[in-house]
Formats: C-alpha cells, sequence, structure tokens
C-alpha cells in the first residue's frame, strides 16, 4: 500500500471515510479544526454528508438521528467542544446507538489554551454524560495507529452498539506523520433489526428512544446494558509492554506522553535501569490484566500524563494498591520531555538526588 505523509487531524477524516462514515457532523474548535475541513472537502465526493452544524450540541444530536438510522455517523471537536456534547452522548448510549466521538484535546478548565493536554481523561472514561452507561474510549499514539483505530471503534461500536471515542489530543491532531490507509470497507454490519430504515410494511416500527417512565423497565435496561459491559471488559482491552520483562521501575503513560516516556525508558535502559513501558491502548475498558503482567517484577509505578494525573487512580485500581505509584505531569499544554521523565526514573532508581 502506498504511504502518504499527513497530518493526524486529515489522516483521521480520511480513516473515517474509509472505514465506511457516511454522515459528519461538527463545528468547528482548534487544535482539531483540520479535520472538519478535510471531511467538507470529501465528503460528498465519497457519497456522504457533511454538515456543519450551529453548535456542538446541534452536532452531537445529528449523529444520533443518523446513527439511528442504521448508517455509519461520527463528529469530532475538542475538549470544551466534547463538554457541550456529553448529554447526547448519554441519549445515544441510553438508545444503545453506535457512532464515533474524536476528541482532540487542549488544555483546560473553561476555555484553557489551544495547546495539547490529557486532561479529559476523567470525562471520557468515567463521566462522559449523566446516567449508568459506558462509552469504548481508545487512546492512540501515533497518526498511522490514529488511522487503525478509526476503523476499529466503528466497527466495536457496530457490535456493542454504543458509543465509541478516540482520545487523541493537539499533538497527534497537527503532527505529520508517514501513515497507509486501508482499502474502503464495501460491506458493513446489517443494522436492519433495530434501525430504523424503513419498514416497508413487512415488520412493526423500530423505535429509538432513551425515555423509559417505567421504573423497572429502565432498571432493566441499564442491567442488560451492564452485562455487556462485563463482556468488553473481559475480551477487548489492549496495551503495549515495552521492556517490562524485567522492569522494575514501570512508567504507565497513554497518547503523545507515551511517545515521550518511551524515549525515557530506552535512555534509562541504556543507564543500566530496568524501566519498561505499559500504554493502555483502551482507556476504557481499562487493561487491568496487561497492567498487572507489566508489573509483575516491578517496586514502583511511574504515571506520566499530561494532566494532574487523572489515570492514575485506574492504575493503582488495577494493580490493587500493592505498589507505590508516582507522579510525573505537565498540564495547561505544557508537554513534558524525555530528560523530565528520565531524571523522574533516575530518582525512582535512587541515581538522582
Amino acid at each position: 500500500m502506498e504511504r502518504s505523509l499527513m497530518k493526524g487531524n486529515e489522516a483521521l477524516a480520511e480513516a473515517a471515510i474509509r472505514a465506511g462514515c457516511k454522515c459528519f457532523f461538527g463545528y468547528p474548535i482548534t487544535p482539531q479544526t483540520e479535520l472538519s475541513a478535510y471531511m467538507a472537502k470529501r465528503m460528498e465526493k465519497s457519497g456522504g454528508v457533511f454538515l456543519q452544524a450551529e453548535s456542538e450540541i446541534a452536532a452531537i444530536n445529528m449523529v444520533l438521528g443518523a446513527a439511528s438510522t442504521g448508517v455509519r455517523a461520527m463528529t469530532s471537536s475538542s475538549s470544551p467542544g466534547v463538554s457541550l456534547k456529553a448529554e447526547g452522548i448519554s441519549y445515544m448510549a441510553g438508545s444503545d446507538l453506535p457512532g464515533l466521538i474524536i476528541n482532540v484535546q487542549r488544555g483546560g478548565p473553561g476555555l484553557g489554551s489551544i495547546q495539547p493536554a490529557q486532561s479529559d481523561y476523567n470525562q471520557a472514561t468515567h463521566a462522559m454524560g449523566h446516567g449508568d452507561f459506558h462509552i469504548l474510549v481508545y487512546a492512540p499514539c501515533s497518526v498511522q495507529e490514529m488511522v487503525d483505530t478509526v476503523t476499529l471503534a466503528f466497527d466495536k461500536a457496530d457490535q456493542y452498539r454504543m458509543p465509541a471515542m478516540i482520545l487523541a489530543d493537539g499533538l497527534l491532531g497537527q503532527m505529520m506523520e508517514p501513515v497507509t490507509f486501508p482499502e474502503p470497507r464495501t460491506t458493513l454490519p446489517d443494522k436492519s433489526d433495530w434501525a430504523a430504515c424503513g419498514h416497508k410494511n413487512q415488520r412493526e416500527h423500530h423505535i429509538i428512544n432513551s425515555l423509559y417512565l417505567d421504573a423497572p423497565l429502565l432498571e432493566a435496561k441499564v442491567k442488560e446494558r451492564f452485562k455487556r459491559y462485563a463482556i468488553i471488559e473481559e475480551t477487548e482491552t489492549d496495551a503495549e509492554l515495552y521492556c517490562c520483562e524485567d522492569a522494575e521501575i514501570v512508567v504507565t503513560a497513554y497518547g503523545a506522553s507515551a511517545r515521550v516516556s518511551k524515549s525515557a525508558v530506552t535512555a534509562a535502559r541504556r543507564k543500566g535501569i530496568k524501566a519498561g513501558l505499559f500504554r493502555p491502548k483502551t482507556l476504557w475498558p481499562f487493561p487491568k490484566k496487561e497492567l498487572c503482567e507489566a508489573t509483575r517484577h516491578a517496586s514502583h509505578i511511574l504515571d506520566v500524563e499530561m494532566s494532574m494525573g487523572q489515570m492514575i487512580d485506574d492504575v493503582r485500581l488495577a494493580t490493587e494498591c500493592r505498589l507505590p505509584v508516582s507522579f510525573f505531569g505537565r498540564t495547561g499544554g505544557v508537554i513534558p520531555t524525555p530528560a523530565e521523565v528520565l531524571a523522574e526514573i533516575e530518582k525512582l532508581a535512587g541515581g538522582a538526588e
């Protein structure tokens, strides 16, 4: 396959088109605007629909409407824009609708900055709207992995009938790397057993709904959903383990922070420090089994994030608090450097004051 040098945001858009996305609804916000702009140029030519909504709230509800007919639909935004979409994402989860949301994170809270950050972790994994529900959350760390994750996210969203999110950040969205794209999807999952796609007088109406005024009925729906979530937690986790076979210090990091941390781990190894990297590719479900495997020989964990430490509680819970967990992070749009992470590893190894 031919390789192309592409910006992350544009690669995400092209990957979505090739994955069979037929409807994109969005609203411009930095640092993801190139994704929407690319869709504006390409969707009509590829037989799809692009619409710039009047707001983020409108965009996610358009995704809900399109997804209810069975087509692959998506939206993208950056941190404050995703907050506005939270209610609609909850409605999608409550309606058992698949769809893809891409969050190219920026600094916060509030309007914050337009620089890269990872401060939406808790929102994505624990509080993506009101009610009892989860969404699938993926955390790629390169432009190529973002491309590969788009198809995976669409497929799993369809399989489990739930929203999926790709949690990227401004660094990944704006950087350029060589990528290869899969061939365009020609067949997609059949959704005629539930989608509101026209009954042709051959079946009962399919009704897409998230409102259940009968309390026991709503409870039953929520419990059924959580049975599905349990299967997902058992079967759909994924992570990269780097130099963890004998690692005494395991660095946990995802996305752009993992790229920085991998360089630091490599440098630590050159200095004789038994360091390793655990990079979750799925943030929900969190890869607990994989982290326990990565830390079999560890005496300490160092959590590195572009936030104030939002993943650290999941790391502690996954390891049942059997290991001390230290934290190093930069926030507000500041990107940690390999030298800074290496210095923290050396401190834990007793090699620096």
